[in-house]
């Protein structure tokens, strides 16, 4: 009688411990599939007052590249330069992150492996690039020297002419190099349709209501998002108010993408990378 109850007791452990390990690689494919996956194209339309009437741009946004190993070599960022290449944007805007430096990452790239995929990026208009805070931390003067090398325009607290837009690139308001007011200045020599590029969306709350376009990124929407639980960070001064995605808010628009690699730890899991295209158009 023993032995029998022994047997079956033996028979329910192998049967727990077999789900259980049933569970783990359901848990680690979904890692792996939500860190190292395509992007996501996701799509917004915004009507910028200062574009000439009936005029369209297609900008993309992307932002918190993170190049290093194991989950984003630059062999992957040039799949993604390609990727974008393929939604024939106008403009692209890079809103910061550029390296992660992570205690993690199996392999840490120089200034040059960095940037050079974004060389190959196809866009009319251009590209524009502001920096945040990991490329701070990492060593902003070479990759701004690289990024300028291959062409990319780098807006730090100031202003440029792109196209019919008039774009304002924010520092970093997480490491608090931010000027808004010194990049609103230099927005008001600019004509056409106003924006600002920056890589914190911290900064929203104080752009004034003319400027009714704010590209952000920062978030990873969490980068790790629990079933109910939800994300355990966002990295924000307002916790979820910025936290993801295309938000309405006091007559403004703002885009906050979720990035397309990872901070702190190579994995995502319940968010995906994100390309956002952005259609921009006249009254």
């Amino acid at each position: 009688m023993a032995l029998r109850i022994l047997d079956f007791l033996w028979l329910q452990w192998k049967q727990i411990a077999l789900f259980l390990l049933l569970v783990a690689a359901l848990l680690a494919w979904k890692a792996w599939s939500d860190t190292m996956g395509d992007p996501v194209v996701q799509r917004a339309e915004v009507t910028l007052p200062g574009m000439p009437d009936g005029s369209a741009i297609t900008a993309v946004l992307v932002s918190d590249i993170h190049v290093a190993g194991p989950d984003m070599p630059p062999s992957r960022l040039e799949r993604i330069v390609a990727q974008i290449n393929a939604l024939e944007p106008d403009v692209v805007f890079i809103a910061g992150d550029l390296v992660s430096e992570k205690r993690t990452a199996t392999h840490i790239y120089t200034a040059e492996e960095i940037v050079a995929p974004l060389a190959a990026l196809e866009a009319p208009m251009g590209v524009v690039l502001v920096p945040g805070n990991h490329d701070h931390w990492f060593d902003w003067d070479a990759l701004r020297d690289e990024a300028e090398a291959a062409g990319i325009v780098v807006l730090q607290n100031s202003a440029a002419q792109i196209g019919p837009l008039a774009v304002g690139g924010v520092d970093d308001a997480y490491t608090r190099r931010d000027d808004l007011s010194q990049v609103l200045d230099r927005m008001r020599e600019l004509a056409g349709g106003r924006l600002i590029l920056t890589h914190s969306p911290d900064i929203t709350p104080q752009v004034p209501a003319d400027i009714p376009l704010v590209l952000a990124g920062h978030t990873h929407c969490g980068q790790i998002s629990l079933p109910l639980l939800g994300a355990p960070a966002y990295m924000s001064t307002y916790g979820d108010r910025y936290a993801c995605g295309l938000i309405e808010e006091n007559g403004k628009t703002v885009v906050v993408g979720a990035g397309l690699g990872t901070s702190l730890l190579p994995i995502r899991f319940g968010t995906r990378a994100e390309i956002w295209v952005v259609e921009l158009r006249g009254n």
